[in-house]
């Protein structure tokens, strides 16, 4: 979703809040809290009326650092949400030095640089790989409506290239497009996607996973080409920055946070053949699509009915066409005969 009419303008009806001054860092542990105004603050009474953005950072397990933008906390999550592996005995270092306030996990680090406005640095082993700067993070009204939203822009850089959001049907590197994960039955041949995850990787070294499964919106070099802008519907904005030394480290490290599929069975590694969108076809039709196969010498494990099985004007249903497959459990039993998964 883009919020900004060009460089300069804020869009008609919105107003965009985001951290100017760090007014507070809190240090435990494991964790660090930075309070920021959306507002210079010189006298005590300017920090009347003037929102307070919270900002936590923590981590889960080592490589793996949390974000937290909130602007208002504490209502009801019903859920869903993602599961997120939390790793025992996890040694996190907070540290306090040079002006700079750092959390490291692992070979990770985040970086607050409170005496110098908003500014914020994600780096693995010493090199930068990201960071969010002045007017990045956002909490963003609408005077029109009710509706608030929490962003972030990250930094993109010359020549480093963004890949991922899942299922996606446009050009592979995502640099320069608009993504709105929502899965809808929109076909192969558009934006929209079956299988939405937000979760990217750069050609930098990294990833980020945006923990939010309701609709997220990501402007990658869209709306500002030097920034991945992702945005969610909310008071609250939370993501993970993912560090490795290479991409398939990233990648391990990103599967080890949000889970890994159970393996599925040797047979769905086959060969697969289909009717596809065949719109009309009957048992003769299937045995001639597996008997050609058969006949070529083509090893088939898996043999996929697409909708046309069931009674036109009747998807819902999920009955077999008795005018068409009178005999549906004798035709699946005589397939599995030839060796066949359905």
């Amino acid at each position: 979703m883009k919020f900004t009419d060009g460089y300069w303008h804020v869009r008609q009806g919105l107003q965009v809040l985001y951290p100017v001054e760090v007014r507070d860092i809190e240090t435990g542990q494991d964790e660090m809290t930075v309070y920021a105004s959306t507002k210079k603050i010189v006298h005590k009474g300017d920090t009347l009326n003037t929102t307070l953005l919270t900002v936590r950072y923590s981590s889960p397990m080592e490589n793996v650092i949390c974000v937290e933008y909130i602007h208002h906390d504490g209502m009801d999550d019903k859920g869903p949400a993602f599961q997120i592996y939390k790793q025992p005995d996890l040694k996190v270092q907070v540290e306090k030095r040079d002006g700079a306030v750092t959390l490291t996990s692992g070979q990770l680090t985040a970086t607050v640089r409170p005496d110098e406005g908003w500014n914020v640095a994600y780096a693995y082993e010493g090199r930068r790989l990201t960071g969010t700067g002045y007017k990045g993070p956002a909490y963003i009204k609408s005077s029109e409506s009710a509706d608030v939203y929490m962003r972030e822009q990250l930094d993109l850089g010359v020549g480093e290239y963004v890949y991922g959001l899942g299922e996606r049907f446009t050009p592979f590197v995502k640099n320069g497009q608009v993504v709105d994960l929502w899965n809808e039955d929109g076909g192969t041949s558009s934006e929209q996607a079956y299988k939405n995850i937000p979760f990217y990787v750069s050609s930098e070294g990294y990833g980020v996973f945006v923990d939010h499964p309701e609709r997220v919106s990501y402007e990658v070099g869209s709306e500002n080409v030097s920034k991945v802008q992702f945005s969610v519907p909310g008071e609250k904005l939370k993501y993970y920055i993912i560090g490795g030394s290479n991409l398939k480290e990233v990648l391990q490290n990103y599967t080890a946070l949000t889970g890994k599929p159970a393996l599925p069975p040797a047979w769905s590694f086959g060969l697969w053949l289909t009717t596809s969108f065949t719109t009309s076809y009957d048992e003769d039709t299937v045995n001639s699509f597996v008997d050609g196969m058969l006949e070529r010498g083509i090893p088939l494990h898996v043999f996929h009915f697409d909708c046309f099985w069931m009674k036109e004007f009747q998807w819902c249903d999920f009955k077999w066409d008795p005018d068409v497959f009178p005999d549906p459990q004798g035709m699946l039993r005589r397939l599995k005969d030839k060796g066949l998964h359905i």
